[in-house]
């Protein structure tokens, strides 16, 4: 068991690693071309709606103390607690999903989606839409993390109602917690680099 939990752990660690090295190169090339279209990402930028912004920031933030309760719950050996956790950071989650689907369509009603549907005023219409395309993209990258994640948290509930997890079996709780607080990271990063441009 000691030796499953330690494999299990560093497997993540790795896959964090890669991850970590994948994000970084986007936000690396987002903040390259972000100094250099600095006014057309600001007028962008207020198209965001920061309200939505800030409520999606802490739902996740939410989210991450319910999944990290839902560790302690696993090691404690408390399955309804746990069970309890996990269906809350599974719905906070949705709720995060949804908001940011709700922000989309505003964005698409908007002519502000980078191709054929794009359609905005302004002499630096090119350098917006590239600000848009950067959106879309991270923002869309970072759903479908979630989105990978609701299929491992509906996964471990239905492990967990049947008491698989107990104080000597917790890994694969602790290493979707890992999982989970990454992709909380993640947007920890995107909310200021995407709505909170002065």
């Amino acid at each position: 068991m000691g030796q499953q939990y330690e494999a299990s752990t560093l497997g993540m660690w790795v896959f964090l690693t890669t991850e970590i090295l994948f994000f970084g190169g986007i936000f690396l090339a987002y903040t390259l071309y972000r100094n250099q279209y600095f006014e057309a990402f600001k007028e962008a930028a207020h198209h965001q709606d920061l309200w939505l912004g800030t409520i999606n920031t802490a739902v996740l933030i939410c989210s991450s103390l319910t999944m990290a309760m839902a560790v302690y719950f696993s090691q404690l050996g408390k399955r309804k607690a746990l069970v309890t956790s996990l269906v809350l950071t599974l719905i906070l989650g949705v709720v995060f999903v949804g908001i940011k689907g709700y922000e989309y369509y505003e964005h698409i009603h908007e002519g502000l989606f980078p191709g054929s549907l794009f359609h905005f005023q302004s002499p630096m219409a090119d350098q917006i839409q590239l600000f848009f395309v950067f959106y879309f993209s991270m923002t869309g990258l970072h759903a479908l993390h979630m989105i990978i994640g609701f299929g491992i948290l509906i996964w471990l509930i239905l492990r967990a109602r049947k008491g698989d997890f107990s104080p000597e079996y917790y890994g694969p709780v602790e290493v979707t917690g890992l999982y989970w607080h990454f992709v909380d990271i993640v947007w920890i990063f995107l909310f200021p680099l995407l709505y909170l441009i002065h």
